[in-house]
């Protein structure tokens, strides 16, 4: 039977993992290795690292990060922050990621998605797309971790994206980031209706009931969490946690 894919994201600030709320109030909550270990007794379908400071500080993920978590991790994992060239990616998938993922760069120079997946292949480009309203209430795409809004509606820059050869789009509701809400399931309905590539909702999901909304009523191939994976219980104790094998059952059979 076909199982959607449950997906961690686990965000980097200064080698350490944290958590954030609408992209601000960052929280620190642990070593990042010490958690793949953990989602590696647990046995998650696949991580997400995002070294959120990368972009603005114009330099990309710590390669020797990445080849931390190849020599840990017993799952597939997809990395990044600040990518911005042909040999980055290159170094980033030598390193042991199975796939790169771009935010900011690919709202800078949509051509360069076309040139990375021709190099590399769109299975290896996700392209991470932010969202959230402007000032007069019209959803716009943002980088630089949710502080630069570009001129791209969300709907647009999906087709876009999949026109250049992305293989897959993350889509994240930064207004639904850290509440524990639950996905903002029209946004990602009309962006997974706009395209055929895979997409991954993101961005507020809080319980297993949140993750089957994802794929039934917005229609994502595959759901992404980070609070709900950190934490645990109202007081939001740090603990490290996945659902089980029947657990998932329970989440897309019966939610």
């Amino acid at each position: 039977m076909f199982r959607p894919r449950v997906i961690p994201v686990l965000l980097l600030k200064n080698k350490g993992l944290v958590k954030s709320v609408r992209f601000k109030n960052y929280s620190y909550i642990g070593d990042p290795i010490n958690a793949v270990k953990i989602f590696n007794d647990l046995r998650a379908d696949e991580l997400i690292f995002l070294d959120i400071l990368a972009s603005k500080e114009k330099r990309t993920i710590p390669l020797s990060f990445v080849e931390n978590v190849g020599d840990e991790c017993n799952m597939p994992f997809s990395v990044g922050g600040g990518i911005r060239t042909i040999q980055d990616i290159k170094r980033i998938l030598n390193a042991g990621a199975e796939k790169v993922i771009i935010n900011s760069y690919a709202a800078d120079d949509p051509e360069f998605i076309k040139e990375a997946s021709s190099e590399f292949g769109s299975s290896s480009i996700v392209v991470c797309i932010d969202i959230k309203k402007n000032f007069f209430g019209k959803e716009l795409v943002y980088t630089l971790g949710g502080t630069k809004s570009s001129a791209y509606n969300p709907i647009d820059y999906a087709k876009l994206m999949q026109e250049k050869g992305a293989g897959e789009l993350m889509v994240n509701a930064i207004e639904n980031d850290g509440m524990m809400d639950g996905y903002d399931l029209n946004l990602i309905k009309r962006i997974s209706m706009s395209v055929t590539i895979p997409v991954i909702a993101c961005g507020g999901a809080g319980s297993y009931v949140h993750l089957a909304e994802g794929i039934r009523s917005g229609m994502a191939s595959a759901v992404a969490a980070g609070s709900m994976f950190v934490y645990h219980g109202p007081r939001k104790a740090v603990l490290i946690n996945y659902p089980s094998k029947n657990e998932m059952q329970q989440i897309f059979l019966k939610n």
